[in-house]
């Protein structure tokens, strides 16, 4: 599981963006989305490095959440 913190990310359209965007990672998993704290959490084992440039590949760009 890797958690993401997306801070351009503020409506559905940004929310469907970044899922479509995390959709094509390879072992992503399933995605979820809290726009309300703009953090993004995919359950596959894909590495972080990849789903970073995806995002970035999107136009929003993230930072790994520690912890």
């Amino acid at each position: 599981m890797t958690t993401l913190s997306v801070p351009d990310m503020s409506c559905g359209h940004c929310k469907a963006t970044v899922e479509a965007a995390l959709a094509q990672v390879e072992g992503a998993g399933a995605v979820t989305v809290d726009l309300t704290s703009r953090k993004v959490t995919t359950a596959g084992p894909a590495p972080t490095p990849a789903l970073l440039a995806a995002l970035d590949a999107a136009g929003y760009p993230a930072e790994v959440v520690a912890g």
